[in-house]
């Protein structure tokens, strides 16, 4: 089974670097018009989505014909206070810089920690890809957040790295391919094989990341 992890289109949010997690916005101008320009994807047979509307949009525009499947648990990090501000309005806050000093490891003041916003993301991706895989299906595709694809990646993928490593662009992503079947005591082991540009309709070998295409 081939899966596809794809970034949401850009925001408003995204666009001024803010921390867009429990906001529901929807997509911008920029993003909808980037997300136009990508290739359409045939051979998807089903898309598993986050219900926030920033990807339902993007799913609707890339998959327009395509069964979508609401995975709650797929949802963005809830960053607490820190929920749709931006570093120059933190900069001077005690708390984000004690979370910047951790490595992002520390929960977000009022909000997840990342332990168990990567436990839900990881537990969304193992349903949606039994849910497939008990439905025949050969290729899917899992429209999401960046946190999100990072939280999957750096708990099941066999490439070194971290949670950091797995960053994509807005409408960027992922191809990764189980190395075995699935099941509830064997969920999911796999390679990243390819690093998607959606926007550029490029597929590269993984290691050429996004901030490269």
């Amino acid at each position: 089974m081939d899966i596809m992890l794809i970034r949401h289109g850009k925001t408003a949010g995204n666009a001024q670097k803010r921390y867009v997690g429990r906001t529901d916005e929807p997509l911008s101008a920029e993003g909808k018009k980037e997300l136009v320009q990508a290739p359409h994807f045939a051979d998807v047979q089903a898309v598993y989505v986050s219900p926030m509307r920033r990807c339902m949009e993007t799913a609707d525009m890339l998959f327009p014909d395509i069964e979508k499947i609401v995975e709650n648990d797929f949802r963005e990090c809830d960053f607490g206070l820190f929920e749709y501000k931006n570093y120059m309005e933190l900069r001077e806050d005690a708390c984000y810089q004690k979370w910047i000093d951790s490595g992002g490891t520390l929960p977000f003041p009022g909000g997840e920690s990342r332990s168990a916003f990567q436990k839900r993301c990881a537990g969304a991706f193992c349903a949606a890809v039994l849910d497939a895989q008990k439905k025949g299906l050969e290729q899917i595709a899992c429209v999401v957040h960046g946190g999100t694809i990072m939280s999957i990646l750096d708990e099941y993928a066999r490439q070194e790295g971290s949670y950091y490593d797995f960053q994509v662009k807005n409408g960027d992503g992922y191809v990764v391919r189980p190395s075995c079947a699935i099941n509830t005591e064997h969920m999911i082991d796999f390679g990243v094989s390819i690093c998607y540009s959606i926007k550029q309709g490029k597929r590269l070998p993984y290691k050429c990341t996004a901030k490269e295409v």
